[in-house]
Parts: C-alpha cells; structure tokens; sequence
C-alpha cells in the first residue's frame, strides 16, 4: 500500500470512529483517568484495539498493529491533525510492554501483551520506597521464593495510580546478603489479592495521582519474574529508559486559546502595545525564551526520533530530554501563573475564571515533574556517566 494510499485510509478511519469528546489535543497526565473512564474513551480504545492501534508499532501476533515506522508517523500525523488523545494510555504501553517485548519470554509476552493492547489490564510501578527514592538501590521490600510463588513483604510509594490499577511491575529484593545493586528481582504482581493495600497520598494542588503500596504476604507468581532471579536491576534500569523516552513525546498540558499561550496570557492581563505587542518588554522576553526552548526541545526530538535507524529501542540520552523537557514544563506553569499577577494563586472563587484556578492547580502540580520518573540530579547524573563518558 502506498503511502497516500495509507494516510487516506487512515484520515477516514479516524473521522468515523474518534469521537468528539476525545479531540482534546494533549492533557496532563492526573487528568487521564477520569477522560478515560467516559463511554466515548472505551468505546474509542475498543475500536482502536480491533485494528490494533492502541499500540500500533506493536508485533499482530500480540494484538498490536503492526505498523511500521512510516505509518505509525502516519497515524500520529493525523490524530494530530483532528487533535485526537490516544486511543490508550498508561504504564503498560509505554512502560512494561515494550521491557515485556524486548526482555520478556515468549509466554509472557503471550499472556500479558494482548491484555494492555485491550485495556484489559492496568498497570502501576513498584520502585520508590520510603527509604529508597534517587537511591533506588537501597530498596528493601523483600520477596522470598516458595515454590512457585514470590511471598512479598514491605512497601512502595509514589505508586502513579495504584488506586486504579489491577497488575503492578516491581523491584523487590531476593537476596538480602549481596551487594544493593545485586540481589533484587523484578517481578510482575496482580493488586486485587488480599496482601496488597493501597492508600492514596493527597498532593498539594488536591489531587491524588500518586499512592503507597503495602504488602503484606502478597504473592506473585515465579512465571512473572521478568529476567533472571537476582538480575533485576538492568531489566528495572531498561524499564525507565522506556519510560523516559515515552515522556521525551508529549509535553502535559491542557487546552490553550493559541498557538502561543503564553503571549495569550501576557496580552490579557497586562495589555499590549500599539503594535500588538505584549505590553512590557521584560515580560517579552521572559515569552519569547520559554517559547524558542519549548519549540527547540520539539523539535530536536523530532528529529532524534527521525535518525534513529534501529528498532527504536532508547537509551541513555532519553535522560537529556526527561531533564529538559521536565524543567521546561515546571518553568512553564510557574510562567503562566506569574503573568497571571494575583489571580495566578487563586485557588477558589466565583471572581476567578476557570482557566486561573487551573493555572494555580497546573503551578502547584508541576513543582513535582522534575521529581518522579527521576530526579533532574539523577539524570544529570546518567547524562555524566552514559552520555558524556565522565568519570564518577
């Protein structure tokens, strides 16, 4: 099939069958469970996932789509066009299904892929722990092996959303006497078992995405160790330069009234000029830098993405735009809210318009993207080490 051919097809496709009330363009990722819970958003993934298109580049024999790179940037080209969200969504796409795909066992691809392709199953990361966050290492949930079962024991935190899903991935330690980086396993576990307790963390901009996890006597199975027993921590490590590079593609946010938000904002509460211009010079300034990064960073990773001539798989330097493109989104809501004046901290209020009080929900939330998936030190210091080739 040729490519006019494709991109046709594939425009009809989406005309027919993406409704409406899922053309938002991007939205932020505490938002996503409850777009995703609507009719519209399962009927959408449901049709999507008959053609295989909720994870597209996926092998067919997996449920996936089975696109090669031309048409899967195709397909991304003209959900962009009508603004159309993912048919799908979450961890297991971005995260355990592509580790499941290059480092699991034919059984397990079997048993786990066509699931996260249907929506069938919902995952959630068990890696941070109270005493174990930039220094992951030092994790102490303990798994002992009986049998054909994992008995877990310990707990997890900043659990992204626990609460809403059915199987996690986690780094436990099987082997207390080896060195940390040694003797941890990575397994794979269901959440609705009598072992496993969940209690959301209520955040500073009141929302609750993240969560701890207890375990108390939780079993998983010996089939669902992913690699080998005491090797966990490469496949862990490979598990987040997916997750890295996933987030490299999207920047969180919500609608906006122009191509420019930022000089949209400027002009309304600070005016503009004869010319048009946004009124203060120092203010355009402060416009125009966050802008040229912004669009600096899309297209470099653009392009990174059109030179890769391998199967795509990522690596170290996806740590260069987890550390760029998490300060670039922080800076960017604190910039919104600053040219916003006092309204930018309103909280509540019939006087503030619905796009204030989110902009001081979006600044709070944002204090914590150069936080999870790593800390900016972390990947300041993979950058160092993988990509620069510093010594420690």
């Amino acid at each position: 099939m040729s490519t006019d051919t494709f991109r046709q097809e594939t425009r009809d496709w989406l005309e027919d069958n993406c409704p409406t009330s899922m053309r938002l363009g991007v939205i932020h990722f505490e938002d996503a469970h409850e777009i995703y819970s609507t009719h519209d958003a399962n009927t959408w993934r449901d049709v999507a996932a008959m053609r295989g298109w909720t994870a597209p580049t996926w092998p067919t024999e997996y449920g996936g789509g089975g696109l090669d790179k031309t048409q899967a940037q195709i397909l991304q080209e003209e959900m962009a066009r009508i603004k159309a969200l993912p048919p799908a969504t979450g961890m297991g796409l971005i995260m355990i299904g592509p580790t499941l795909l290059e480092m699991g066992t034919q059984e397990q691809k079997q048993r786990h892929l066509p699931k996260i392709v249907t929506g069938e199953t919902r995952w959630c990361q068990g890696y941070s722990e109270p005493g174990a966050g930039s220094d992951l290492a030092s994790l102490q949930t303990k798994a002992v092996l009986d049998g054909d079962q994992f008995v877990i024991n310990g707990q997890k935190i900043w659990t992204s959303g626990a609460q809403h899903a059915n199987w996690m991935f986690a780094l436990v330690r099987t082997d207390s006497t080896a060195p940390k980086h040694e003797g941890i396993s990575f397994v794979l576990l269901p959440m609705d078992q009598a072992g496993v307790t969940v209690k959301p963390i209520k955040l500073i901009s009141g929302s609750s995405p993240f969560c701890e996890t207890f375990f108390d006597n939780a079993i998983a199975q010996r089939e669902d160790l992913i690699g080998e027993l005491n090797k966990g921590w490469s496949v862990g490590k490979r598990l987040l330069q997916y997750e890295r590079n996933g987030s490299s593609r999207k920047v969180p946010k919500k609608k906006t009234p122009s191509l420019n938000p930022y000089a949209a904002i400027a002009k309304r509460y600070l005016g503009e000029d004869h010319s048009g211009k946004i009124a203060e010079p120092s203010v355009r300034n402060d416009v125009l830098k966050q802008v040229m990064q912004e669009q600096a960073l899309a297209l470099t990773t653009k392009r990174v993405m059109a030179e890769s001539k391998s199967s795509g798989a990522p690596g170290a330097a996806t740590s260069i735009f987890k550390l760029v493109g998490s300060t670039l989104s922080k800076e960017g809501s604190q910039l919104k809210s600053k040219l916003r004046g006092t309204a930018g901290v309103a909280w509540e209020g019939n006087e503030f318009d619905e796009d204030e009080l989110e902009s001081t929900r979006a600044w709070l939330r944002d204090r914590a993207v150069t936080i999870y998936g790593g800390t900016n030190e972390v990947q300041q210091n993979i950058i160092a080490k993988r990509v620069l080739g510093l010594p420690d």
